[in-house]
This record gives structure tokens, C-alpha cells and sequence, in this order.
């Protein structure tokens, strides 16, 4: 392997440590602490991990956490109401409702419930329509751990070639945006995308973001590009894997930077939720 290796769970680490001296400091400014309100409606077990370790995460930065569990039967009025129960909550400063929901729930619009304040997760239109027009404001987790992946990569985007593979709400659309306002040219790509190779081989910053294993080739890797691989995929065993939308091993001999998966991207999320969370708590001070 020629690429140098991002390694996501050192960065976030560092981030950690970063979110948690400014806690530090915000408690002694202000005397509160901030809060985030986690919110699991059913019992799926995945999503049941993934907000379990978001509120460990907190207990190890000194944010305080508001863990709600609910039964999968829950009506879409009680938790809207629980919802504007954490808005009027002054202690609560962020608020994530994990998706997906059961399917007689609206995850749009149990999102959009959410004040646009403490809209951690950076998915309410107020949020989305801010980050698009370059407004202050909370940003999706993920794609802000990207773009600290890049500058600890010593990646400057400004006028480079930036391809994004996906074009969701949660990733991809607020990729883009964070890389037009650092001066990248922007290309995002998806299931449509006529010779998706080709698109990719022009790219100095290459993301991959749609939940395929290995769809981007080594061949697909401009030579000296930054790779970072948002995928997570699961491969059946024995033993199953995880793997993500990059073939890893062929791409890092081409590359000169890559992520693993696991290792890379998923820490980062969860460190700039913890960001996310502070920052909301000084926009209510």
C-alpha cells in the first residue's frame, strides 16, 4: 500500500479531547452544561448501539445525556410532544431523533419537529437552507468529520476537483456544500451518472457515499487523489465483515491518501456530534 492511511479514530480522538476542554470551559463561563437528547423509538438493535454509544460519548466529554426510549407503537402525537417537550427544555441543548423511525412515523417530518437550534444532526430545512446559503449554522456530523479528515490529510480544496458518489440529504447534498464554500469544483455523481469510472478518474478529492461494497474501482483513482470512503458494509461470513464502497487494497496503490473502513469515517461522526452539541449550547447562551 502506497497511500497514507487517515486514520479516523486517532482524528476523532483528538476532537474528543478538543470538545472536551472547551465543555470545560463553557461550564466555567457559563455555569451549565450542555445536553443532548437522544431519542429511540422501537428496539432495532443496530440503531439501539449507535445511541447507546452516542451517550456514552457525552458522559466521556462532560455533556450531559438525556437518553428517551420508546416502544415502536409509539403515536406520532406523543413524540412530537416529547419533542417540543426537549424544545422548551432549557438543559437540553441538542435534540436527535435516530432514523429510521417505524414506518407509521414521517422521519421528515419528526425532523423537522425539531427546533432549528438545537438540530444537532444539521437535517431540518432551516438547517439545510442555512449551510446552502453559506449562513452560520449547524452542519451535518459526517460531512464536517470529512472535511477535518481532509485538512488533517493537509488537503486544501480550494481549486481542486472534488467527485462525490451519492446524493442524499444526510450526505451527500451537504458534502457538496461545505466543499463549494472551501472553493472545491464540485461534482456529485449518482445511480444516473453516465460512466461513473470516468467522472471518478477526474477527481483529486474522491468520496464514495452510497452503500455499495467495493462499486469504486482502483482503476477508478485519479493518481495522488485523497479517498475518503463513507461506506459501511456489511459482508456475510463466516465471519461477516465490514467493508465500504471502495475496494480499499486497490485504491491505496494508487492514492495518496485513503480511509479504512472501519476506522476512518465513522468516528468522526460521532466526535462532531459532540461539537455539534456544544455549538448548539452557545447559540442558546
Amino acid at each position: 500500500m502506497s497511500a497514507t492511511l487517515l486514520d479516523g479514530k486517532a482524528i476523532a480522538a483528538r476532537v474528543r479531547g478538543e470538545v472536551a476542554d472547551d465543555v470545560a470551559t463553557y461550564l466555567a463561563q457559563t455555569g451549565h452544561t450542555p445536553g443532548l437528547a437522544t431519542i429511540l423509538v422501537g428496539e432495532d438493535a443496530a440503531s439501539a448501539v449507535y445511541v447507546g454509544g452516542k451517550q456514552k460519548a457525552c458522559a466521556e466529554v462532560g455533556i450531559r445525556g438525556f437518553d428517551h426510549r420508546l416502544p415502536a407503537d409509539t403515536s406520532r402525537e406523543d413524540l412530537l410532544a416529547l419533542i417540543d417537550e426537549l424544545n422548551a427544555n432549557p438543559d437540553v441543548s441538542g435534540i436527535l431523533c435516530q432514523l429510521p423511525v417505524p414506518q407509521h412515523l414521517d422521519g421528515v417530518e419528526i425532523t423537522n419537529r425539531i427546533a432549528a437550534h438545537k438540530d444537532v444532526d444539521g437535517l431540518t430545512i432551516a438547517s439545510a437552507g442555512r449551510l446552502a446559503l453559506g449562513m452560520p449554522g449547524l452542519v451535518p456530523c459526517t460531512p464536517a468529520g470529512v472535511m477535518r479528515l481532509l485538512e488533517e490529510a493537509g488537503v486544501d480544496p480550494q481549486g481542486r476537483e472534488a467527485v462525490i458518489v451519492g446524493r442524499s440529504n444526510l450526505f451527500g447534498k451537504p458534502m457538496a456544500q461545505l466543499l463549494l464554500a472551501a472553493n472545491a469544483t464540485v461534482t456529485i455523481c449518482h445511480s444516473r451518472t453516465a460512466d461513473l469510472g470516468e467522472v471518478c478518474r477526474r477527481a483529486d478529492i474522491l468520496i464514495a457515499a452510497v452503500g455499495v461494497a467495493h462499486l469504486v474501482k482502483g482503476d477508478w483513482v485519479k493518481p495522488g487523489a485523497t479517498v475518503i470512503d463513507v461506506g459501511m458494509n456489511r459482508l456475510p461470513g463466516p465471519p461477516p465483515t465490514l467493508t465500504g464502497d471502495v475496494d480499499f487494497a486497490a485504491a491505496a496503490e494508487v492514492a495518496a491518501a485513503i480511509t479504512p473502513v472501519p476506522g476512518g469515517v465513522g468516528p468522526m461522526t460521532i466526535a462532531y456530534l459532540l461539537r455539534n452539541t456544544l455549538t448548539a449550547a452557545r447559540m442558546s447562551a
